[in-house]
C-alpha cells in the first residue's frame, strides 16, 4: 500500500504570520512607550530640579522645597509672574467672550460666506509668530503720537487677543454644528429675547467647546514669547521674556523651575476637570 505524505497548509503556500503579528504588536507597544516617555522626560526633569537644593543642574544636592517657598523673593521674577497671570487671564476672558459671539455669528452665515470668513480666521493661526509680532509692533508704533505710553500691558493684551481668538472660534464651531438647530427657534417662540436665548440656551449647549477654547487660549497666552517680545514695553516683562533675559545674563533662579512645575500641575488639573466635564456632558445628552 502506497503511503502519500500528509498534506499541510504550507504545501499550498500558506504562511503562518502569527509570529510576525506578535513581533509588530510588541514593537508598536514599545514605540508608544518610548514616545510617551520622551514627551514626559522634560517635565520630570523640571520637577526634579524644582526640589534640588543645588542650583547646578549637573548635580543633585538634597531634597528641598525652598525654591517654592522663596519663589517671590526675587522681585523681578515676582513681577514677571504677576504680569504673566494678569495679561493671560484678562486676554483669555476677553478672547472667550469675543470668540463665542464670533462663532455664533459665523455659524449663522451662508455656507460660502462662512468658508471665506473661516479662511480669514485661520490666517493668524497659519502665520508665523515672528511675522505676527513684527506686524503688530508696527501697528502699535503708528499709535505712539496719540498714545506715547501705549506699549506695555495694553499692547500685550491686544496682541494675545489677536492670536488666541481664532483658536477659541475653532473650538466652539464644532459644538455649534452638534447642537440642535431648533433650540434657538423654540426659545424665540416662547417669547425669550434673542440675547437672553443666546446666553441661556446656546451658551450652555456649547459650553464644552467654550471651556476647551478658554483653556487653550490661557495655555497659549502664558506660553507665548515671540509675539510678546515684540509687543510689550520696557519694564513690563512676562515670564517667558524674563526667562530669556535671565539666561542671557546667566542669572536664572531655580524658582522658575518651581513655578513652571506648579503651572504644569495646574494645566494637568484643568485637563482632568475638562475630561470630567466632557463625560458629564455626554451622559446628559444620552439621558
Amino acid at each position: 500500500m502506497t503511503h502519500y505524505p500528509k498534506a499541510t497548509l504550507e504545501s499550498y503556500g500558506y504562511k503562518d504570520y502569527k509570529k510576525t503579528k506578535k513581533f509588530f504588536t510588541v514593537l508598536r507597544k514599545v514605540f508608544v512607550v518610548v514616545i510617551v516617555v520622551s514627551l514626559y522626560i522634560p517635565i520630570l526633569m523640571l520637577l526634579l530640579q524644582s526640589v534640588n537644593s543645588s542650583p547646578n543642574i549637573n548635580e543633585f544636592g538634597h531634597f528641598t522645597l525652598d525654591w517654592y517657598t522663596n519663589m517671590f523673593d526675587v522681585r523681578s521674577l515676582k513681577n514677571a509672574i504677576i504680569n504673566t497671570l494678569l495679561t493671560s487671564v484678562i486676554s483669555t476672558l476677553l478672547a472667550t467672550v469675543i470668540a463665542t459671539f464670533m462663532a455664533v455669528g459665523i455659524y449663522a452665515l451662508p455656507k460660502q460666506i462662512r468658508q471665506r470668513v473661516m479662511l480669514l480666521n485661520n490666517i493668524p493661526i497659519l502665520n508665523a509668530d515672528i511675522v505676527t509680532g513684527i506686524s503688530l509692533m508696527l501697528i502699535f508704533s503708528l499709535l505712539l503720537p496719540l498714545f506715547p505710553y501705549i506699549f506695555g500691558p495694553v499692547t500685550l493684551i491686544m496682541a494675545h487677543l489677536f492670536f488666541t481668538i481664532p483658536y477659541v472660534v475653532l473650538s466652539i464651531l464644532p459644538k455649534l454644528k452638534e447642537m440642535d438647530t431648533n433650540l434657538m427657534d423654540a426659545a424665540l417662540d416662547l417669547g425669550i429675547k434673542p440675547y437672553k436665548a443666546l446666553i441661556k440656551v446656546i451658551v450652555p449647549a456649547i459650553s464644552a467647546g467654550i471651556f476647551s477654547g478658554m483653556l487653550l487660549a490661557l495655555t497659549m497666552s502664558i506660553d507665548d514669547f515671540v509675539i510678546s517680545y515684540y509687543t510689550t514695553g520696557n519694564g513690563f516683562d512676562n515670564l517667558s521674556i524674563w526667562i530669556y533675559g535671565s539666561i542671557g545674563r546667566k542669572s536664572l533662579t531655580p524658582s522658575v523651575y518651581a513655578f513652571s512645575t506648579l503651572l504644569t500641575l495646574m494645566t494637568l488639573l484643568s485637563l482632568t476637570l475638562y475630561q470630567v466635564f466632557i463625560k458629564k456632558d455626554k451622559k446628559g445628552k444620552i439621558k
